[in-house]
C-alpha cells in the first residue's frame, strides 16, 4: 500500500485497538465498582431475568418471616398467660383441699377462701394482659392470629390465595357466673367462685381437676402451634439463604479475576496509546522524500 498523508491504516487499526481496550477496561472497573457481573439486562439477559425473578421471592421471603414473627409473638404471649394461669388453678385446687377438711377451724377456712378469691381474680388479669398487637388469645374476644408460611398458593382456582397457617382462639377467661356443680359433678369455675363452706371445697377440687385437665389440652394445643411456626421461620429462613445464594451465584462478580483483568487491561491501555504514539508519527516520514 502507497504512502498516504489522507488515510493513516495503522493509526485506524491502533485506536481500534485502545477504543476495544478501553471498553473492556470500563467494563471491568463497572464490575469491581458493583460487585456484580451482571448488573443489567445489557450484560446478560438470561441471567438477569432469572435474578430478578429471584429478588421478587427473596422480597416475598421476607413478608413470610415478618408475619410469622408477629405470629409467633402472638402465640408465645398466650403460652405464657397460660402457663401462668395453670400454675394459678394448682395453687387454687390446694387451697380447695385445704379447705375441704371439715376439722379445720372458722378462721383457717375464711383465710383460705380469701386467698383462693385473689388468684380466682388473678385468672381474668392474666388472661386480660395476654395480648400483643391487639390480639388476646386466651380472650373470648380476643381474635385469632394467622399468618403467611410459605409464598404459594392454597387455592387452585389460579386466582393467588395465601397459604396461611392459624391459631384459634383459647379463651381462658372465667365465667360470669358460676354454674353451680351437683352430685359428684363438677361445676364451672366462675367469677365469683368461693370455697367458704367444705361443702362447696370439695366440689371445687373437682372443677379444677376439670379445668386442669382442660388447661393441658389447650396448652398442647398452643404449644404445638408455637412448635409449627418455629419451624415454619426456620425453613424460610433456610431457604431465603439458599435463593440469595442462588442469585450470588448468577450475577455476582469473581473480583479476584476482575482484578487480574484490571491490571492486564491498564498496561496493555498503556501500549496501546503509545502504539497510536507511534503509528501518529509515520506520515512525518513522508517529509523527508521531499529534502
Amino acid at each position: 500500500m502507497g504512502m498516504s498523508v489522507n488515510t493513516n491504516v495503522g493509526a485506524m487499526a491502533a485506536l481500534q485497538a485502545l477504543n476495544s481496550t478501553s471498553k473492556g477496561l470500563a467494563t471491568v472497573q463497572g464490575r469491581i465498582n458493583s460487585g456484580l457481573s451482571v448488573a443489567s439486562t445489557k450484560d446478560d439477559s438470561a441471567s438477569f431475568t432469572i435474578a430478578q425473578n429471584l429478588r421478587g421471592d427473596l422480597g416475598g421471603l421476607k413478608a413470610v418471616t415478618s408475619s410469622l414473627s408477629r405470629a409467633k409473638s402472638v402465640t408465645d404471649v398466650a403460652v405464657a398467660g397460660a402457663e401462668q394461669i395453670s400454675d394459678v388453678v394448682n395453687q387454687m385446687k390446694t387451697l380447695a383441699k385445704q379447705a375441704s377438711d371439715e376439722g379445720i377451724s372458722t378462721d383457717s377456712r375464711a383465710a383460705y377462701n380469701k386467698d383462693f378469691k385473689a388468684l380466682r381474680d388473678q385468672i381474668n388479669t392474666i388472661v386480660d394482659s395476654s395480648s400483643f398487637n391487639g390480639t388476646n388469645l386466651l380472650k373470648a374476644s380476643g381474635g385469632s392470629v394467622s399468618a403467611l408460611q410459605s409464598l404459594g398458593s392454597s387455592a387452585s382456582s389460579g386466582s393467588y390465595t395465601p397459604d396461611s397457617l392459624s391459631v384459634a382462639n383459647q379463651d381462658l377467661g372465667l365465667a360470669t357466673t358460676e354454674v353451680a356443680s351437683t352430685g359428684s359433678g363438677t361445676g364451672t369455675l366462675g367469677k365469683n367462685s368461693e370455697i367458704d363452706t367444705a361443702a362447696k371445697a370439695q366440689k371445687m377440687v373437682d372443677t379444677l381437676d376439670t379445668l386442669s385437665s382442660s388447661l393441658n389440652t389447650k396448652l398442647s394445643t398452643l404449644g404445638s402451634a408455637s412448635r409449627k411456626i418455629d419451624a415454619q421461620m426456620e425453613f424460610t429462613s433456610k431457604l431465603s439463604d439458599t435463593i440469595e445464594g442462588g442469585i450470588g451465584n448468577l450475577v455476582d462478580a469473581d473480583l479476584a479475576k476482575e482484578s487480574a483483568k484490571l491490571q492486564a487491561l491498564q498496561v496493555k491501555q498503556q501500549l496501546g496509546v503509545q502504539a497510536l504514539s507511534i503509528a501518529n508519527q509515520a506520515p512525518q516520514t513522508i517529509t523527508s522524500l521531499f529534502r
